[in-house]
């Protein structure tokens, strides 16, 4: 008995005394930003004000019940599927591409993107100002969506990014990709192991949470189908189970996945000049190859953080990060015209996400390489100047 005692209070002496690991953002940027109290901070703060009060919309308050029976099932609905038209009752629903179907607001998608980033603004809010407020805050949003019986989120995506009328209600490989929410969001809880609202029991029981995540990504039918995808939702499985493995302390499983990586998905998926055809395809073509950029370099942060340079990894024939970047730049503060693909909406707000991308490979690189691109773009009041 007095050595299982002992074991037990060894365990949680050891999760209380883990330091906070950061995998994506900079905490040389954070301690800097509250040591000169940059408008980015006051930016964050005003943020995080507005989360105190408002309340979190968990996944058992949406209106429409998975065909599992239970609403702590995650569902969403594919972005793109919209009513057939030429059917009485609309089904099944067909692909229009690059149109998003407001039915998707009904469901879980954006109450989980909300409540991410409620965790992430709050716990930036408690470390720059140590305001415990934040932190509670936080805290009990994580308790509703990972902890309490009442209100918590089954571990599983079977039922993410369904089709209406297809597959009797199970959800799709695509629908994994919605908890790339998440990926950010850890860092977050690593910054509030730092606040006294935060328990040991609480990290375990999310951490526990997300072990359960790990095993159903690497078991269920539905989380194969994403695992195998091609394109942008092979890479951002790969980003994904990498994160939630570095979380849970499965360094081998993480290191495993980068290690091969430039294999599986970057000499796959990028040209010797640096096109991804894959997302050249889509009728937001720049869009896409920007979305898939932003995950390889992802993957390229967190490899960074144990000491893997993945931005430099490069085939025979000269594939690479770098040459993505490459292929895309010369489309950076153009006109739509030159662009020869399809971008049929928001080409403005895709160049200043490439921009961003560009930024933060400086940023990575300790260069200004494309400092050119972004110029007087970004004010110190954004709150990504402070992160990366």
């Amino acid at each position: 008995m007095i050595k299982t005692n002992l074991i037990i209070i060894f365990t949680l002496f050891a999760v209380v005394n883990v330091q906070a690991q950061l995998r994506v953002w900079n905490m040389k940027n954070l301690d800097e930003a509250k040591t000169k109290k940059t408008t980015g901070v006051s930016t964050i703060i005003k943020e995080a004000d507005k989360k105190l009060k408002q309340a979190l919309v968990s996944v058992v308050d949406k209106e429409m019940t998975p065909s599992s029976g239970d609403k702590h099932d995650y569902m969403s609905m594919g972005r793109y599927w919209w009513p057939d038209p030429t059917k009485i009752d609309g089904l099944p629903y067909i692909r229009k591409d690059g149109q998003s179907n407001p039915e998707i607001e009904k469901l879980d998608r954006y109450p989980l993107s909300n409540f991410a980033q409620s965790i992430e603004t709050l716990s930036l809010a408690f470390y720059l100002t140590l305001d415990e407020k934040y932190a509670q805050k936080a805290v009990r949003n994580l308790r509703i969506w990972f902890i309490n019986d009442a209100t918590k989120m089954n571990p599983n995506m079977n039922y993410g990014q369904t089709i209406p009328g297809v597959r009797n209600g199970l959800g799709r490989g695509e629908g994994i990709l919605d908890t790339y929410s998440f990926f950010e969001m850890l860092d977050a809880i690593e910054i509030l192991k730092k606040s006294k609202a935060f328990s040991t029991q609480d990290q375990i029981a999310i951490e526990d949470w997300f072990k359960t995540y790990v095993s159903w990504l690497q078991s269920a039918p539905v989380a194969a189908e994403e695992q195998q995808a091609k394109n942008n939702h092979g890479t951002a499985f790969d980003v994904q189970l990498t994160r939630y493995a570095l979380f849970i302390g499965d360094y081998e499983l993480a290191k495993s996945i980068i290690n091969q990586f430039a294999e599986n998905r970057l000499f796959t998926q990028i040209e010797p000049d640096g096109s991804q055809p894959l997302e050249l395809v889509r009728t937001t073509a720049l869009g896409y190859s920007t979305f898939n950029l932003t995950h390889f370099l992802d993957m390229a942060q967190m490899s960074k953080s144990l000491n893997i340079d993945l931005l430099h990894q490069k085939s025979k024939d000269g594939r690479s990060i770098l040459k993505a970047i490459d292929f895309l730049v010369q489309y950076v503060n153009q006109p739509q015209a030159i662009f020869p693909y399809q971008q049929i909406k928001d080409w403005e707000g895709v160049q200043e996400k490439l921009r961003w991308q560009l930024y933060r490979v400086d940023r990575m690189l300790d260069k200004a390489i494309y400092s050119s691109y972004y110029p007087q773009r970004f004010t110190n009041s954004t709150k990504e100047l402070i992160l990366y």
